[in-house]
């Protein structure tokens, strides 16, 4: 709850730890790829945190200097529309995710420059999920927004299944599981 740790998955030993106490109660899972860690802090101050690896054994305070000798670093961070809840997306080179209150934001994933951010509506605990290259956000009120990769926002859809989500949806071939409060949905394209 208080930092994101890096296990041997052989023998379960912790390899190493980035320690980030302003945050508690993280929930969301982190995403790899291009050589680092993304993953959201979780409630309170909360932040997106782009970790490069380290070496056995290095702890690092995410809020502190960079130690120069370490291999562990934060190579940047984002404060603003950051989700408490929805986990977040690397598809290509931009990192996608949506705050609990809305708001989607699309960041380079090797320098946190955000590219833009965009009021989608409504409250979310679900993940953004990619599939068939587009994105799919799953509001709490049963509203699925489905937008297009890439370095602006392009809205595609619209769809409303009129019962809540908060679970975060999954895939299998070309079917879409959504479990709203009433029912279990699998959507698929024939």
């Amino acid at each position: 709850a208080k930092a994101v740790y890096a296990y041997d998955p052989a023998n379960g030993q912790e390899l190493w730890r980035v320690e980030e106490r302003t945050s508690h109660s993280a929930s969301t899972r982190p995403v790899v790829g291009l050589g680092l860690v993304f993953v959201a802090t979780g409630w309170s101050t909360g932040q997106v945190l782009a970790i490069r690896p380290g070496k056995p054994g290095e702890v690092l305070d995410a809020n502190a200097d960079a130690d120069p000798g370490t291999a562990l670093q934060v190579l940047w961070r984002a404060k603003r529309n950051v989700p408490k809840k929805p986990s977040l997306l690397l598809l290509d080179d931009l990192l996608y995710g949506i705050d609990d209150s809305g708001v989607a934001t699309c960041w380079e994933a090797l320098t946190g420059k955000a590219i833009w951010n965009e009021r989608v509506g409504g409250n979310y605990s679900a993940s953004v999920l990619g599939a068939e290259r587009r994105i799919y956000c799953f509001s709490e009120e049963g509203k699925t927004t489905v937008v297009e990769p890439g370095d602006t926002f392009q809205q595609v859809a619209v769809n409303e299944l009129g019962e809540r989500i908060m679970a975060s949806p999954a895939v299998s071939g070309d079917a879409l599981f959504v479990r709203t409060d009433q029912a279990l949905y699998r959507i698929e394209v024939k």
